[in-house]
């Protein structure tokens, strides 16, 4: 088995591609070990001393590290540590009844219209784009024109994060969608 790695803008956080599917549909976020009870290939990660946060996508495990850490350190560990559990067999997250994340928050009332052209967008031009980036972003709320984002993976703590917010999401929502004054991020 062969596993690349890709950089991220996120210089705490590296990209590794098993080449094989990690996640059939959505993401899983792991923030913490804590919440990477459920997943064996989260957990086997968050053994390696170092590790911060575990984002997979349909094809990639993004791997944040703690600022102490050089990644020369931990990166050999964590490829082992990824192989150790695709040879293993068992599933990236443990099938107990809980659904994958990564969706949109849910959201009804006079703004529903609106709210359907924003999650489209982000699904058709911004998530594609922050996936190759290791991360993902989802519809949280919305509100007096202010859109509210969640980022993970790569892109939470992401340095350029912030511009990636102003200067790129909300100026191309702001584009299409004329309702839309501003985007801001949030923390769940």
């Amino acid at each position: 088995m062969f596993i690349q790695t890709e950089s991220t803008p996120n210089p705490a956080t590296l990209k590794f591609l098993p080449g094989q599917t990690v996640l059939e549909t959505g993401t899983a976020d792991f923030p913490n070990a804590t919440a990477a009870e459920r997943s064996p290939l989260a957990s086997r990660v968050f053994a390696v001393t170092g590790v911060t946060g575990v984002f997979f996508g349909n094809d990639f495990v993004t791997v944040t590290k703690a600022e102490t850490v050089e990644w020369e350190h931990v990166k050999p560990a964590i490829l082992g540590a990824i192989m150790e559990h695709f040879q293993s067999g068992q599933p990236a997250v443990a099938d107990d009844g809980a659904p994958a994340t990564g969706g949109h928050a849910e959201h009804e009332g006079e703004d529903s219209e609106i709210v359907n052209q924003i999650k489209e967008l982000l699904d058709t031009r911004v998530r594609p784009a922050v996936a190759q980036d290791g991360g993902d972003i989802t519809f949280h709320g919305f509100d007096r024109g202010v859109v509210y984002l969640h980022m993970q993976g790569a892109c939470a703590g992401c340095p350029s994060s912030t511009l990636t917010l102003k200067m790129g999401i909300e100026n191309l929502l702001r584009h299409y969608i004329p309702e839309v004054l501003e985007v801001r991020p949030v923390a769940v």
